[in-house]
Order: C-alpha cells, then structure tokens, then sequence
C-alpha cells in the first residue's frame, strides 16, 4: 500500500453517467482541500455528462466504445485491458470508480491492486450491487450511508477505506434517500483520496488502516 509522502497524485476516473461525483472532486482540487490532479476521465458511454464536465475542466476526457470488443470471448477482459492501456499512457497513479456501470476483471484490479477506488451508496458489506437505498427502506433499516473502498474482484466486496452514515426518515423514498446521501458522497470520495495522497492508507487482510489518525471526523466510521 501506499507509504510515500504527500503529492499530487495523478488520479484516472472511470464513470457512465453525469459525473457528480467527478465534479465533487474537481472542486475539492480547485479548493486546494485535495493534492491530485484529473490525468484523465474514461466512459464507457459516449453521452456520459462526465465527459462534458472533464472537458470543462480542461481534463483529458476519453469515450473507449465497448462495441467492438462484443462478441468475443474475453470481451471483458479485453475491453479492460483496452482502459489499461489508456490508463498507463496518462500515467494514473490512482483509478476512481464514479459512477462506472460496468464491472471491473482482474486485467485492471491486478494493475492497480489498492490503487484503485469505489464509492458504494451503502454501508458495505449490506447492500452491495444496485437499488440499495430501496432494499434498505424495505428492509426497515434505520440509517443508510455510502462507502469508499478499494476495488477487488468481488463486487462490492474490497477493503473499507472510509464510511457515512445517513438517517432513514420515515416517509423516505429511494429517490429521497439517495439524494442525501450523494451529499455524503461528494464529501467523503475527496476525503478518501486525500488520505491517500497523504500516504496515510494501509491495508491489513480486510482491513484498512490509518496512519496518524486523530479523532473521528463526524459521519465518519473510519478514523481519519
């Protein structure tokens, strides 16, 4: 894991949507709050509004189109090592999962083994895989949350780097419910980061350790 000092990290963001939480992290950067840079964005679709918000920005954004790689046996894989190659060529230091509706093989999670993270809109490990603030509301769950972790082959299932937790109102619907914790989200994912850029991250088995924590900040189940 990482035990170098503080630096601007070159992070790669994966996303298939509108890139809210790209955007969460440009500002922390744009903050000064945040030591890393966008070294690129990649979609697996072309209309993502993530692409959009790269461009903005001034950050390389890149449409890789799955299509050509249909069909195949190993399309999966292949397509992955495809990333990989783009991945390298903008020499990312840290791969962050956005919103990347596609699951990832073993071709990128071996490449960046704990150097690449996930936010999961659920207290992991309940909850993992899509629809999760409904399964939780039918569930009668009482508090609700989101979650950054390292990426592994399992889905969902990789070390727990940092936790929020977010009430479950009665009268909460799925769509109410996950707006407030994309608010948690957009603090959390910079947070996670920043720890890493710190050099402060270090994973024991399942468990992710924090070098030089102080007290818990509030909503946060992992110290930092």
């Amino acid at each position: 894991m990482s035990d170098r000092p503080s630096q601007l990290v070159r992070l790669g963001v994966l996303l298939s949507g509108r890139g809210s939480n790209l955007q969460a992290i440009i500002d922390a950067i744009e903050a000064g709050t945040l030591s890393a840079e966008i070294a690129v964005v990649l979609s697996n679709k072309q209309d993502a509004g993530g692409l959009d918000r790269a461009r903005k920005h001034g950050a390389p954004a890149v449409w890789l189109d799955p299509k050509p790689f249909a069909g195949r046996p190993d399309s999966r894989e292949a397509y992955d090592r495809a990333v990989l190659d783009v991945l390298r060529k903008y020499e990312v230091d840290l791969v962050l999962l956005a919103g990347y509706m596609k699951i990832v093989t073993a071709a990128l999670v071996t490449a960046y083994e704990n150097r690449m993270m996930n936010i999961h809109p659920s207290l992991l490990p309940p909850f993992p895989g899509l629809d999760v603030q409904k399964k939780a509301i039918e569930h009668g769950c009482k508090i609700a949350g989101c979650t950054v972790h390292f990426v592994t082959e399992g889905v969902d299932e990789g070390p727990i780097i940092v936790q929020a937790a977010v009430p479950i109102l009665e009268g909460d619907t799925a769509d109410v419910l996950a707006a407030r914790i994309l608010v948690e989200e957009h603090r959390v994912y910079p947070r996670a980061i920043q720890l890493y850029a710190e050099g402060r991250l270090r994973v024991e088995g399942r468990r992710v350790m924090v070098a030089e924590a102080g007290p818990p900040a509030s909503g946060f189940h992992n110290p930092a």
